[in-house]
């Protein structure tokens, strides 16, 4: 039977992946649009789960939004082919593409159910929802994006990511905060250039892969689990790292997007917008280090039948992503510059 479940598994991640293919090579507006309606038909079972009332209510409101988004997409291919074209309707009809694919990634104004689905999610779907599901969309808003909706968007969503990430005691939470937060710059980075969103969007899907395997290799799902465990301390070590390179601190490797965006940004003066960008990194590091700093200082005052003991093969993998991550700014900036 498990067997059964993993290979069902596996076949709707199978149909997931072609989704993605067909709306990002389709010639028309339609072949997305049933490209993400796949996609949605194919996540549904991976979240879904008769035996946990969290999953199966963590589904149920996917669908729901997920549809409302469709809805409105398909809505606005309709009214463009029906309309005529002029300055009005053509930004009318791009607000309103705009607004369902941002609403399809979780993105401002439409976040409120982000949060919310990934605390009901496993590590796994957890992962696939912050990188994979934000595929799709993304690419569908470089067709045809509307320059200053998507500025005010990205400047609340580096704003509201962080805000959002204080006082959070579950971590999934925290993630799909500094999901939303990371989207900001993932925005900025498609407007500037499609090749500079896939750096970003490599480099952050590396560091959220790692810290959603360590958790689930952990069991962890709260702020309290990482130092009410007797944990090891080279993992704690490890959180830290990649904790510090997701929010973007040099010298680690998740800087070098962030500093290919900003030098951007300084070439074309846009003096405010850095300041907006750095700053709301600033403070989701400190969330990150605030974070991590509790579960240091409890290291010595925990009880020796609480150790976790990590027998686990993968773990000289993480010691070397964690070894990536740590130098990879400076050989990045050695091969690049």
């Amino acid at each position: 039977m498990l067997f059964m479940i993993n290979s069902n598994k596996m076949f709707f991640l199978f149909i997931l992946f072609f989704s993605t293919l067909i709306s990002i090579s389709s010639n028309s507006w339609l072949g997305c649009w049933i490209g993400l309606e796949i996609n949605l038909l194919s996540f549904i079972p991976l979240i879904s789960n008769s035996n946990n009332l969290l999953n199966s209510e963590a589904s149920l409101k996917y669908f729901l939004t997920q549809s409302i988004a469709s809805i409105n997409f398909l809505f606005s291919i309709l009214l463009s082919m029906m309309t005529l074209k002029n300055f009005i309707t053509d930004n009318l009809i791009s607000i309103l593409i705009n607004s369902s694919m941002l609403m399809k990634m979780g993105s401002l104004p439409f976040h409120f159910w982000f949060p919310n689905i990934m605390e009901g999610l496993s590590w796994l779907n957890c992962f696939i929802l912050m990188t994979w599901q934000k595929i799709t969309p993304m690419i569908l808003l470089s067709y045809y994006f509307n320059m200053n909706f998507l500025l005010i968007m990205m400047i609340l969503n580096v704003m509201v990511g962080t805000i959002g990430s204080f006082n959070q005691t579950s971590l999934r939470k925290l993630m799909a905060f500094s999901s939303i937060n990371n989207l900001g710059w993932m925005l900025l980075a498609l407007m500037i250039s499609e090749n500079l969103w896939m750096i970003y969007f490599i480099f952050y899907s590396f560091f959220i892969s790692f810290l959603c395997f360590l958790f689930y290799i952990l069991n962890i799902f709260f702020i309290s689990q990482l130092f009410n465990f007797n944990l090891n301390f080279s993992i704690k070590i490890f959180i830290l790292i990649n904790f510090l390179s997701l929010g973007g601190l040099p010298p680690f490797l998740g800087f070098f997007p962030k500093w290919l965006i900003i030098n951007y940004l300084l070439i074309n003066n846009l003096y405010f917008t850095i300041f907006i960008f750095v700053m709301t990194s600033l403070i989701m590091l400190f969330v990150y280090i605030r974070l991590i700093y509790t579960s240091f200082m409890f290291y010595q005052t925990k009880l020796k039948w609480f150790k976790i003991f990590i027998k686990n093969n993968y773990l000289i993998m993480i010691n070397f992503f964690s070894f990536i991550s740590l130098l990879g700014m400076i050989i990045s900036t050695l091969f690049f510059f």
